[in-house]
């Protein structure tokens, strides 16, 4: 089940929007294809009421509705209510799975909060809901009330639920706990229905979902870039590739391939980055830095591991820096569809090496450059920015005026947008127009500043492009940041 719309909304700062909420829905459903998701909590807010009745709907429509799951509390029944109002058909009541939290938060005896369940369950199954349950802190329950959780569970075996969801709530399990409680509550209950719910708070949201398969556990609760509150949730990519390469004997549905882009979605909806080595979903996870690898990689794949970028609709990269050897530098030259012979590769890897350790950031893109300033060689730059008037007053819409240079004739546009620099694009590209000439569309946008540096430091943007399915970047360094972008969007249109 994924829960990056219920429980990865706790991550702070995020929340989702309706419509995003449908889309990743359908994504999560459609394209992915887990089992389950768990869209919201009953009663939050307008907004969340009708996101769920939105999803609810194209759910129901693709006969899908017994996969949408809410998040519903002990309140008599309002919950019930709110999930009418929703259209959704699945709850999964939060109840209290240790006695710390029974005792202190709901001030209630253990009879008093099982019958308060009976009660809820009763309605909800005479509205044909189906039940799952919660058992909050079930983790820290196991710990220090051992008892108590087992007589929950004696009493859940009477009871009209479906799923009984297991939570390591604060994310204080070991893998060896989690593997001993739950071999423990699967053999003293085999006819129920396990779910794991793991979090991360010591880094062993993986470990322990591992532990939880192998000791029987029936399901497991992710989510997308391990999202969720204080250190997330156990993430959804790591989780899918350890199950499919160590517990062969278990088979799942999701599907690999779509892990990337859901990803990249997800981080796009809610400003959450994914950081650079963040396994599976990471920017460079599949890069090789070092020469030797490369070379390995030549050598009958001798770097190369089950983890293959492929498998996740992805491809290897080969970074450009100190550590460069040869090796990596033929391999960019290869998809750039160029050649050198020893000599010229050894100046080309000596100046890279060099601009590594001046800290400069070097790309594919850049080795053309590199080569024609290392070999004086005849590659010219025919796109130029030769001039540009950017106007930004309060209250009239940002303008430009560009000149441009292209093959040595000047062409000039005028054109107003959000911004200065979407401005300057819609003067490029009214001049590319004319020319019957295409643009790449714009992927990503990312502005880098020293940390800590004055109003005049330096900043660094760095542009993704896509141009015929294929992804490129280019980059520009000014102290003005839409200065720097320009000069970033000068080079691709010399890359392109």
């Amino acid at each position: 089940m994924d829960t990056t719309l219920r429980d990865g909304e706790q991550t702070s700062g995020v929340s989702f929007s309706a419509s995003e909420k449908l889309t990743l829905a359908k994504l999560l459903l459609d394209e992915l294809k887990v089992d389950r998701i768990e869209v919201a909590s009953a009663r939050v807010s307008e907004g969340e009421l009708l996101a769920v009745q939105q999803i609810t709907e194209w759910a129901a429509n693709k006969e899908l509705l017994d996969k949408v799951e809410v998040l519903t509390f002990t309140d008599g029944g309002v919950s019930l209510k709110w999930m009418e109002q929703a259209g959704a058909i699945s709850q999964n009541l939060l109840t209290k799975g240790s006695m710390n939290h029974l005792k202190y938060q709901l001030k209630r005896t253990p009879k008093e909060h099982f019958n308060d369940i009976s009660k809820i369950f009763k309605s909800a199954q005479e509205k044909g809901f189906i039940n799952n349950i919660y058992l909050e802190d079930w983790s820290n329950g196991m710990r220090n009330s051992k008892a108590y959780v087992f007589d929950f569970l004696d009493f859940l075996v009477g009871q009209p639920v479906k799923r009984v969801l297991l939570p390591d709530t604060l994310g204080i399990l070991t893998h060896t706990e989690t593997a001993d409680y739950l071999s423990e509550i699967v053999e003293r209950h085999p006819d129920m229905h396990f779910d794991f719910h793991g979090h991360n708070d010591y880094d062993l949201g993986v470990a322990n979902i591992m532990e939880a398969v192998k000791a029987g556990c029936h399901g497991l609760h992710l989510t997308v870039n391990g999202m969720g509150e204080r250190a997330g949730n156990a993430p959804m990519a790591s989780a899918i590739a350890v199950i499919n390469d160590f517990l062969s004997e278990v088979e799942i549905n999701v599907n690999e391939k779509a892990l990337f882009k859901v990803s990249k979605l997800v981080s796009a909806f809610t400003g959450v980055g994914i950081p650079a080595n963040k396994p599976i979903v990471g920017d460079s996870v599949f890069t090789q830095t070092a020469g030797i690898h490369a070379d390995g990689d030549n050598k009958k794949n001798l770097y190369f591991s089950n983890l293959m970028p492929e498998r996740f609709g992805r491809k290897r990269k080969y970074a450009l820096g100190k550590l460069s050897g040869k090796a990596n530098i033929q391999k960019n030259l290869q998809e750039l569809g160029l050649t050198l012979n020893d000599d010229e590769l050894k100046k080309v890897t000596a100046r890279i090496i060099e601009l590594g350790d001046k800290k400069e950031r070097v790309t594919k893109d850049d080795l053309p450059y590199i080569i024609s300033d290392v070999l004086d060689t005849d590659y010219q730059q025919k796109v130029f920015v030769k001039s540009y008037v950017l106007t930004h007053a309060k209250g009239l819409q940002p303008s430009t005026t560009l000149s441009l240079e292209i093959n040595g004739k000047i062409y000039e546009e005028n054109a107003s947008g959000d911004g200065q620099y979407d401005a300057f694009v819609n003067a490029l590209r009214k001049i590319y127009q004319a020319q019957k000439l295409a643009l790449p569309k714009l992927v990503d946008y990312a502005v880098r500043i020293p940390p800590g540096s004055n109003s005049d430091a330096l900043c660094e943007t760095i542009i993704t492009w896509n141009a015929d399915g294929k992804e490129f970047t280019s980059r520009g360094l000014d102290s003005d940041q839409t200065v720097s972008a320009i000069k970033a969007t000068e080079k691709m249109l010399n890359i392109i």
